[in-house]
């Protein structure tokens, strides 16, 4: 797994959650999942469609109704599970579910996990607009779990944008699995 599949994964809101739920062992069902993820049925179901366009679960093909399926995570999926599993722990335990739904909030902050320029994490995450990604910091800013300082030494200067506090401890999850640069 690398950046741009987390991206992918988290293009989403509740996929990510429901990988992590079918980590958990919570039933592959969609009315277990439901209840479990709390998601509206519109924005889950398209989650689910988005895994399984992914490949990271599939339906289970000897169980039940055809119109209530059951899904399993595949190979690559139980992988992608665990980690969004150890991650939504950590962000459970400062109720910061709703922040790590938003679309780039768990990419940028595995960009930042070393000191980055507002361009380097740009250019990292490819299809993230300016305004997406100055969104992006602003709520992260917010919360605490990134911090932005200005080098007063270089000419011009410039601002540097790190994961801090909860958001550092968020990052090193995932940069321990996708084996992130620390360099900035």
């Amino acid at each position: 797994m690398d950046i741009k599949d987390l991206v992918n994964i988290t293009a989403r809101a509740w996929a990510f959650e429901i990988l992590a739920h079918l980590h958990a062992g919570v039933a592959g069902r969609q009315a277990a999942l439901v209840a479990a993820t709390g998601a509206g049925r519109t924005a889950f179901r398209e989650s689910l469609a988005h895994l399984t366009t992914l490949g990271l679960i599939e339906r289970n093909p000897g169980h039940g109704h055809p119109l209530r399926p059951e899904f399993r995570l595949t190979e690559s999926g139980t992988r992608a599970a665990a980690l969004a599993g150890r991650v939504l722990q950590a962000a459970r335990e400062r109720e910061a579910g709703p922040l790590l739904r938003k679309r780039w909030s768990l990419p940028v902050l595995t960009i930042a996990h070393a000191p980055r320029r507002f361009t380097e994490v740009k250019a990292s995450l490819v299809p993230i607009t300016d305004r997406a990604l100055s969104q992006s910091f602003v709520q992260l800013e917010k919360r605490g779990w990134v911090s932005r300082v200005i080098d007063p030494t270089a000419r011009p200067s410039y601002a540097l944008y790190r994961t801090d506090g909860p958001g550092r401890e968020v990052s090193s999850i995932v940069c321990a699995q996708l084996l992130c640069s620390s360099r900035p």
